[in-house]
């Protein structure tokens, strides 16, 4: 099990902050909301989740 970003979509402003800091392109920018397409690429680093500026961005174990 690892943990892999999950976006809460009611708090996301759609910013692309993520999407721009990920080094794995974990993020994919969808109708002016962030959407985790690649979750297996995810290796945990976290800097989504310390640039988000709405904290919209929690890490969530899964079984990928």
């Amino acid at each position: 099990m690892k943990t892999v970003p999950y976006i809460n979509q009611q708090i996301c402003i759609g910013c692309g902050i993520c999407a721009d800091v990920c080094p794995k392109d974990v993020f994919v920018m969808c109708s002016e909301k962030a959407v985790v397409m690649y979750p297996e690429k995810c290796n945990g680093c976290d800097i989504c989740v310390e640039n988000c500026p709405v904290d919209a961005i929690t890490m969530k174990w899964s079984d990928l």
